[in-house]
């Protein structure tokens, strides 16, 4: 068993799996991560959603607490512990790809699942996930507290990349109580989160609901 491998708590029958899993399309244009990926997505999910369910939470419940542990900021941290960022097979060259965190994460899953079966992959998920996390969903927020005050929805402006090709910087407004806030991220829709978060807590306070 590798290092990777006993930090992963697995050990692959078909050691290719995991090392296609850790290849990004720009290091290999055809043995790369990419299906693996895809795959992976839907699993971690189905199985939080399963884990979710099993605890008689009903679907609001479900949903909301899928957004707090299975998100890119989620399981970029869960990859970092687990050491796949050091171990991912990146393009020659400067590389900033923010995405590449969390996906590989989701590919790992993935492998999992195709080289020991449901099982052994459902326990992976269960094991390096981390299930306490919560997020407070600050769109969410905003738009419910302007909603129970009878007031105009927020409305968000497209997302403008200042930055540059090789680091991303996007800003997206949101104009809410008359009043502009603004917020930056990695992503659009990072961004449209931060926003969000200044214009609830501007308005409303942190504590508020």
């Amino acid at each position: 068993m590798t290092p990777l491998e006993s930090k992963l708590g697995y050990a692959f029958r078909d050691y290719s799996l995991l090392k296609r899993a850790l290849t990004l399309k720009g290091a290999d244009e055809h043995f790369n991560n990419e299906s693996l990926e895809c795959l992976g997505d839907s699993f971690i999910g189905f199985v939080a959603a399963l884990k979710f369910y099993s605890e008689g939470l009903d679907e609001g419940g479900i949903t909301s607490r899928k957004k707090s542990v299975v998100n890119d900021r989620a399981l970029a941290a869960v990859s970092a512990e687990l050491g796949l960022d050091a171990a991912l097979i990146r393009p020659k060259g400067p590389f900033n790809n923010k995405k590449a965190s969390p996906s590989v994460y989701e590919a790992v899953a993935a492998a999992v699942l195709l080289d020991g079966g449901y099982e052994e992959a459902k326990a992976f998920v269960l094991r390096t996930l981390d299930f306490s996390r919560e997020e407070r969903d600050y769109i969410a927020l905003l738009q419910e507290a302007l909603q129970a005050r009878r007031r105009p929805l927020p409305v968000y402006g497209h997302g403008v990349d200042e930055g540059s090709d090789a680091s991303h910087n996007f800003v997206v407004n949101v104009t809410a109580e008359g009043r502009q806030f603004y917020g930056r991220g990695g992503n659009t829709a990072e961004a449209k989160r931060a926003a969000a978060r200044a214009a609830y807590t501007f308005l409303f306070g942190e504590d508020k609901t």
